[in-house]
């Protein structure tokens, strides 16, 4: 008796054989990529110290509404502080510090004066006790949830009695930073979209092989480390390097430019190397126009550059904005060149992330940076596929 063929059942076993195909680079995305970004991004909101450390202490000020001095509070540290483990309390001294850097020896002295008994309340043993700000900055940190790193972020504070202020009155930092990534990110990707363009233009003019041959040299710097261009760039920009030298030796200029540890060094350099992320998706775009609706435009009495703006540009304009978008992405997160080329004021904001993940252990500040930078880069390509689509509707 022969068996009848089943096509439902046939299409349900390749499509289940395609699943088991890509299930393990599903496994590794998942394990390598999702589940620790995941985790980093949690950091940003989660503030547990307080409450594993000082339990009491964390459920009576959570329902303290912040003015004044807690009523109920001093018991509860007592008694948390008579029975707290020291590496939690370590870590809570580490977490509190972020607010003040006083609370390290605040709580420890406290603790060492309740072991022994020698006061008999937390005004005696530090007159900091009975400042509202004191109490304020744990109930900031009683979590196990909280949006403390998240402000400092954009350099915020919320005060219980004053609302939501300004964490430094000497002005913004990190909202200094992350405009200043954003400023030297769209630059690179200005600048390589001017050299692109028409670098683009002259290749699709070759024939094949010259083509072939002048892709190769685009291609090269993808063969070569991040590390050695940039050290590169460091004998080209320096003082006495390829460049000032040669513009001397011409007698353009009687003293070396500053190119190095400044601005212009950092777009240059990154320029160098996210060109080819802007040449290839230009190409490509390129490729896929049919030169003959340009030249029909002519032949209709169209102005050259009206052509080009109202024909030629809105049909490359996808790879255009493609490109820059890849560019714009990456630049944000580079770290080597800006750190190698440029000066204190250059730097972005992952040497930020890097310091505060490996330097100061402040996991919840780097969190909430890179969550902030995570956000303004979506909303960006979010607004840059709304461009897109607007742009080709019209055209």
């Amino acid at each position: 008796m022969t068996a009848t063929f089943n096509p439902l059942r046939s299409a349900k076993g390749s499509m289940w054989r395609g699943y088991a195909l890509i299930a393990p680079l599903f496994l590794f995305l998942l394990s390598t990529f999702v589940v620790p970004t995941g985790m980093l991004l949690w950091r940003s909101v989660a503030d547990p110290e307080l409450g594993a450390a000082l339990p009491l202490t964390a459920s009576v000020l959570a329902n303290w509404n912040g003015r004044g001095l807690p009523d109920e509070a001093e018991p509860a540290l007592i008694a948390d502080l008579k029975s707290v483990d020291r590496a939690k309390l370590a870590s809570l001294s580490r977490r509190l510090s972020y607010e003040d850097a006083g609370f390290r020896a605040l709580l420890q002295t406290t603790k060492r004066q309740i072991d022994s008994g020698a006061a008999g309340s937390l005004v005696a043993i530090q007159s900091k006790w009975s400042d509202n700000s004191t109490w304020q900055a744990m109930k900031r940190a009683a979590g196990p949830i909280g949006a403390y790193h998240l402000l400092s972020a954009v350099d915020l504070k919320y005060d219980y009695e004053k609302g939501l202020g300004s964490l430094r009155p000497d002005g913004t930092l990190y909202r200094s930073i992350i405009l200043r990534t954003f400023i030297i990110a769209f630059s690179t990707a200005i600048i390589t979209l001017v050299l692109a363009f028409p670098l683009c233009i002259f290749l699709l003019r070759q024939t094949p092989k010259i083509h072939n041959v002048l892709l190769l040299f685009v291609l090269l710097p993808f063969w070569t480390s991040i590390l050695v261009r940039t050290t590169a760039w460091l004998a080209l920009l320096q003082d006495r390097g390829v460049i000032n030298s040669l513009l001397m030796d011409m007698g353009i200029i009687d003293s070396p430019l500053k190119l190095l540890y400044n601005r212009v060094g950092v777009i240059i350099a990154m320029v160098h190397v996210m060109l080819p992320f802007m040449i290839f998706p230009l190409l490509g775009s390129m490729r896929s126009i049919d030169p003959r609706l340009y030249r029909a435009a002519l032949s209709l009495g169209a102005r050259p550059l009206y052509a080009f703006r109202r024909v030629y540009i809105p049909q490359v304009l996808p790879g255009m904005m493609a490109g820059m978008l890849m560019v714009f992405v990456v630049s944000l997160g580079f770290y080597i060149t800006p750190m190698l080329v440029g000066g204190p004021g250059d730097q972005m904001i992952s040497y930020y992330i890097a310091l505060f993940t490996t330097s100061t252990l402040n996991w919840g500040l780097a969190s909430s940076l890179g969550l902030i930078l995570l956000s303004l880069t979506l909303a960006l390509y979010t607004l840059q596929n709304l461009m897109v689509r607007g742009g080709s509707s019209k055209s």
